[in-house]
C-alpha cells in the first residue's frame, strides 16, 4: 500500500472516536520502531518529522523510508510534516512524497493565518495532500519555534468555525491549554473548551503537545473530539535514555548495532502503549485509503507537484497533474 493522506484516517477515527497517534522521529530506527508498533497493533500510523529533521535527513530520504514502510507492511501510514512555517519547505516535502503538511501561521493574526493557510490549501489540494493548520498559540519549544507560558493563547471556538469556513483546512490543531515538552505539573487541559470548538467544527482536531499527558486526560480529549495526538518529546527521551543505558553499562561500545536495537526497542514499546492509550489498536482496517494515494508517494516521478508552485510560493497550473 503506498503513503496515504491523513484526512480520510482521521475522519474516520472521529466518527469513531478514537485518535491516531503521530509519533515525531529522527533516525531510521525510530521511524523503524513506530512502523513495527503499528503492525503488532494492526493501527493506522502517522509518521511526523519537524523542518529540523528534514534539514538533517533530507525529505527524500525520509519519503523513501515511510514509503518503504508502507509498502512492506499495507498498513495505512501518512507522512507528515510538523510545524511548518515557511512555503519553500512545504513544497519540497509535498514534492518529495509527503502526504500531510502543516502550515503553522498562528503566530500571525487570525486574518494573516486564513491567508497563509489558503495558500497551502491552494497548493496540496491539487496533489490530495492533508493539510493542517493552528489557531491559538500551544506553549513550549518545537524545533525553532518557541512559545513561552506568557505568549500562550486558547483557541476561541467561533474563530475554529469561521476559520475552518475560510479555509477548508481538513485537520485543525487548537490551542487548549496543552504545551510542547514535558510537564511540570498536571497539564492544564480545557476540556470544556474542545468539547465547544467539536461542536463547532466537523473536521478532525489535534493535539499537541500529547508527551507526558496522564491517559485519562487524553481519553477525556478523544471521547470529546480529539482525532489526532502527537507524541515527540516522549519518543526522544526513551531512545536517548536507552542508549545512555548501554554506554553506562560498557562505555567503551562501539557497534552502533548494541546501542541502536536497545533504543528502537524503546521506542516500539512506548510507540504501542501510545496506540492503546489513543485506541487506535486494531483499527488499520477502518481506514480510508484513497486520498493521495499514486499521487504524491513516487518521488522520483515530481509532476504531480512540479507545475504547483515555485519555491516563492507562485502557484502554477496544478490541476493539470491530476
Amino acid at each position: 500500500m503506498p503513503l496515504i493522506s491523513s484526512t480520510e484516517m482521521l475522519q474516520a477515527a472521529r466518527r469513531d472516536k478514537y485518535a491516531v497517534a503521530a509519533f515525531n522521529v529522527h533516525t531510521l530506527e525510530m521511524l523503524q520502531a513506530v512502523v513495527e508498533a503499528a503492525v503488532e497493533m494492526d493501527s493506522p500510523l502517522i509518521i511526523q518529522s519537524t523542518v529540523g529533521t528534514v534539514k538533517h535527513l533530507g525529505a527524500d530520504y525520509l519519503a523513501h523510508a515511510a514509503k518503504t514502510a508502507a509498502d512492506r507492511t499495507g498498513l495505512p501510514m501518512a507522512l507528515h510534516l510538523d510545524h511548518c512555517t515557511d512555503f519553500p519547505t512545504i513544497i519540497q516535502c509535498i514534492r518529495a512524497g509527503y502526504t500531510s503538511v502543516m502550515i503553522d501561521a498562528s503566530m500571525f493574526p487570525f486574518e494573516e493565518n486564513v491567508e497563509r493557510t489558503s495558500k497551502v490549501m491552494e497548493i496540496a489540494k491539487a496533489s490530495g495532500v492533508n493539510v493542517e493548520a493552528e489557531l491559538g498559540k500551544v506553549g513550549g519549544v518545537e524545533d525553532d519555534i518557541v512559545v513561552d507560558e506568557r505568549q500562550a493563547s486558547l483557541a476561541d471556538p467561533e474563530e475554529c468555525a469561521l476559520f475552518i469556513e475560510r479555509t477548508g483546512v481538513p485537520t485543525l490543531a487548537p490551542a487548549i491549554g496543552t504545551a510542547h515538552g514535558i510537564y511540570k505539573g498536571r497539564p492544564n487541559i480545557d476540556f470544556g473548551r474542545i468539547a465547544r470548538i467539536a461542536d463547532r467544527v466537523s473536521v478532525p482536531l489535534v493535539l499537541h503537545g500529547g508527551s507526558g499527558i496522564p491517559a485519562e486526560q487524553i481519553h477525556q480529549a478523544v471521547a470529546l473530539g480529539m482525532s489526532k495526538v502527537n507524541i515527540a518529546t516522549e519518543l526522544r527521551i526513551a531512545f536517548s535514555d536507552a542508549i545512555k543505558g548501554v554506554f553506562a553499562a560498557d562505555p567503551e561500545e562501539n557497534d552502533p548495532r548494541k546501542y541502536m536495537v536497545p533504543a528502537k526497542e524503546a521506542v516500539k514499546r512506548l510507540a504501542m502503549e501510545k496506540m492503546r492509550l489513543c485506541g487506535s489498536a486494531g483499527k488499520a482496517g477502518k481506514t480510508g485509503t484513497t486520498i493521495a494515494a499514486g499521487k504524491t508517494t513516487a518521488t522520483s516521478d515530481t509532476t504531480a507537484t512540479s507545475g504547483i508552485v515555485d519555491a516563492t510560493g507562485t502557484t502554477g497550473k496544478a490541476g493539470a497533474a491530476r
